[in-house]
């Protein structure tokens, strides 16, 4: 339920600014990478705006993650030991107890 509530607050209506954006700027825009030779056409790509933006969006959102996951690393590892501590101690309680060991008690007359 929480789900698609979000689906319909966030996502629809981030669609519909992302289509506008699209949509109203479809010409080509010169984006260089040289900014003290502005006109070096060797640095320079001409694309409509809304696919800079949007690859902008998509560069920022895999180095987000990137940095996320790599922030977590120690988390993870702290969750993979404790998750091999679980099983080997639920493969010791399904072992049998093993007999006791020690002298024998006397049998009741």
């Amino acid at each position: 339920m929480f789900n698609r509530f979000m689906l319909i607050v966030v996502l629809v209506p981030l669609a519909i600014v992302l289509i506008a954006l699209a949509v109203a700027n479809r010409m080509a825009t010169p984006f260089t990478l040289d900014p003290f030779n502005p006109g070096n056409p060797a640095l320079t790509i001409q694309a409509p705006l809304f696919v800079l933006l949007f690859l902008a969006l998509a560069a920022g959102i895999v180095i987000g993650s990137a940095v996320t996951w790599f922030k977590q690393g120690r988390y993870r590892k702290v969750a993979r030991q404790r998750g091999l501590e679980a099983e080997s101690l639920r493969q010791a309680a399904q072992r049998p107890a093993p007999a006791p060991q020690g002298p024998a008690l006397p049998r009741p007359n």
